[in-house]
């Protein structure tokens, strides 16, 4: 301590900043080190000791603490300071009050946003007309990794997107995955008005419900509807994929409906049309070729 005021008083005579003012800046700079070194040591003994899900969601746990810890540091030693600024602070400018205003929202909506969880981390939302799997909730934002919005369930565009926590209050979020994590996915196909119907349907059915990840998913379904349904008015009473059948100019265009989680859709619907071609290609199947 004596050593630390020695510091002050020699940088204070060849300066004119007042003494407790350079005290508290000096301090200031000694927590935000000490923090600063705090985070990279926790971060490396995590990284070492553990792997995957488990060592992002501690780290980032821990690192939530740090940040209160070290705002709190801050408030306790410019707290005096602070006081005597009330007077200086009611007389902002406009534009100042305005931003920090947008601060304290953004601070109460990320405080919304931790407890009432309208989405997580892994989810996949869509909020103003932006669609994507949320990546990091922080104190007064969120950042998701952008999906392409041509389909349902689109494809990682690579890009990050970071939102404000204020904008939950004046955009509608859709949150694709929330309760239970499944949707239902369609594909349109188009048979021959000369072909067998049923025959098709059948070599149709064959196809979706010998898919690997399809036939799973109706089990896992159920037992989330049962879970959901004690907080939320959600009913279905089918689950396994069906056709429907419909009458369009000179062909029959058979819509397949299944169950699908969203960020294995495509893989899947790429799968479905696979064989469907193949069973073409065997007569099994009587497509519609204009």
């Amino acid at each position: 301590m004596q050593i630390f005021n020695e510091i002050i008083k020699k940088i204070n005579i060849i300066s004119t900043t007042n003494y407790n003012l350079l005290s508290l800046l000096l301090e200031s700079t000694f927590i935000f080190i000490f923090y600063g070194i705090l985070r990279k040591l926790i971060h490396h003994i995590i990284y070492k000791k553990m792997e995957g899900r488990k060592e992002y969601f501690i780290n980032h746990t821990l690192q939530i603490l740090l940040n209160i810890l070290e705002c709190l540091s801050f408030i306790i030693i410019w707290n005096n300071f602070i006081k005597n600024l009330m007077t200086l602070i009611s007389v902002i400018s406009a534009a100042m009050t305005i931003a920090l205003r947008e601060l304290i929202l953004n601070f109460f909506c990320g405080l919304y946003i931790n407890i009432k969880k309208p989405f997580k981390v892994e989810d996949r939302i869509e909020i103003d007309g932006i669609k994507g799997d949320v990546t990091n909730i922080f104190a007064l934002s969120f950042e998701i990794v952008e999906v392409s919005a041509n389909d349902l369930h689109g494809q990682s565009t690579g890009i990050i997107v970071t939102f404000p926590s204020s904008i939950v209050l004046t955009k509608p979020i859709k949150n694709i995955t929330k309760g239970f994590k499944y949707i239902w996915d369609e594909i349109i196909i188009k048979i021959d008005l000369k072909g067998d119907l049923q025959k098709n349907k059948k070599e149709i059915y064959k196809i979706i419900n010998n898919n690997e990840i399809i036939k799973n998913i109706p089990p896992k379904m159920k037992n989330q509807i049962n879970y959901i349904n004690s907080t939320n008015r959600i009913y279905y009473n089918k689950f396994d994929p069906v056709i429907y059948t419909r009458i369009v100019d000179n062909y029959i265009e058979l819509t397949v409906r299944y169950l699908m989680h969203p960020k294995k859709a495509r893989y899947v619907e790429s799968e479905i049309w696979n064989k469907i071609y193949k069973s073409y290609k065997d007569n099994k199947i009587n497509l519609y070729i204009k």
